[in-house]
């Protein structure tokens, strides 16, 4: 017998399934955008198998977990170069990777791959002043895993890079800027770095960095957060909204002892590129301005905060620079 479904019935079912679809979304966005990974309920020990493990470390006396990716064919008898690629301020490992697919990249190019998490709720790095969560210290987490993956995988130490967007763009600059002589270069997207007032690296550390034009929350001419749900978040657990902007790159160069006026790079799109040389060591600095471009991954995935450019894809353009650096050509 079949049963009949008025109507209305229907357009009441319909609303109710849509419903939850939506809360369903909301919660998933919320993780996405904020949650601790699930990987990190389950770390993994030892050395490293080929793929994903979540391993835990504790930095400072506190547990700090991360993800390792060991792409396909690894031959623990090579050592392999390691990137250590920090999420942005409300992120997490998880939306990082498929943003900016670097775990994708690691599978063709051979390199050793760490996703950090952050701390607190929103999760976040000690970039900046304010940041911090109960005084965790994310340099010292930095540096514990190096180590960790060094014991569980075959890491080349003259070929370790760290790389971040946005909040974690500030925290791989004040890597840069506190342990030079660890690591071969540094890249940043959308970099939310508060003061170069007292950085001072050991040595000259080569650098990458994007930047768009139109970002709202780290403005490229420098200045406070404007995007209104961002600034509301940070405000709301006492953490400086006023970022540098762009211009923190020319004095990254002179640190590095570069030639005060960069060389202009040929145009692609709505991407323009300067690259500073003469710098010491040969640690020359290239900077890509975003035309337009939002608080936003370029080549990565899009994400609601402005313009995503498909011009230039920063995670290859960040691997092909880190390959032309090692610690081992720098004296």
């Amino acid at each position: 017998r079949r049963i009949m479904i008025s109507k209305r019935a229907r357009t009441i079912l319909i609303i109710v399934v849509v419903a939850l679809f939506l809360l369903c979304a909301m919660a998933a966005g919320g993780y996405w955008a904020t949650g601790p990974s699930l990987r990190c309920n389950l770390p993994e020990k030892g050395l490293a198998d080929e793929g994903w493990s979540a391993r835990i470390v504790t930095a400072g006396g506190v547990d700090r977990c991360y993800y390792l990716y060991t792409p396909p064919g690894y031959d623990p008898s090579q050592p392999a170069p390691l990137v250590v690629s920090f999420h942005g301020f409300m992120s997490n490992p998880d939306s990082h990777g498929l943003i900016t697919h670097w775990h994708q990249l690691a599978a063709e190019e051979g390199f050793l791959l760490a996703y950090p998490q952050g701390s607190g709720y929103p999760q976040r790095w000690n970039a900046a002043p304010g940041w911090a969560v109960d005084d965790v210290d994310d340099v010292q987490f930095f540096l514990d895993i190096v180590a960790d993956v060094s014991a569980a995988a075959s890491v080349d130490p003259a070929r370790v890079y760290v790389s971040g967007f946005s909040n974690g763009g500030g925290m791989a600059e004040r890597v840069g800027c506190e342990l030079a002589d660890q690591v071969a270069a540094m890249g940043t997207v959308a970099g939310a770095v508060r003061s170069m007032e007292e950085c001072s690296p050991s040595r000259p550390v080569p650098a990458m960095v994007f930047h768009g034009t139109a970002d709202p929350v780290v403005i490229y001419e420098g200045g406070e957060v404007e995007h209104v749900l961002i600034r509301t978040i940070a405000e709301s657990i006492g953490a400086s909204i006023t970022f540098m902007g762009a211009e923190w790159v020319g004095t990254w160069a002179t640190l590095n002892g570069c030639d005060p006026t960069p060389e202009a790079l040929a145009p692609s799109g709505g991407v323009r590129g300067l690259r500073y040389t003469g710098c010491r060591n040969d640690a020359e600095v290239i900077f890509y301005a975003i035309n337009e471009g939002g608080h936003t991954w370029p080549g990565g995935f899009p994400i609601p905060v402005g313009k995503t450019s498909q011009d230039i894809d920063a995670t290859e353009e960040l691997w092909r620079f880190f390959e032309q650096h090692s610690l081992d050509a720098q004296p």
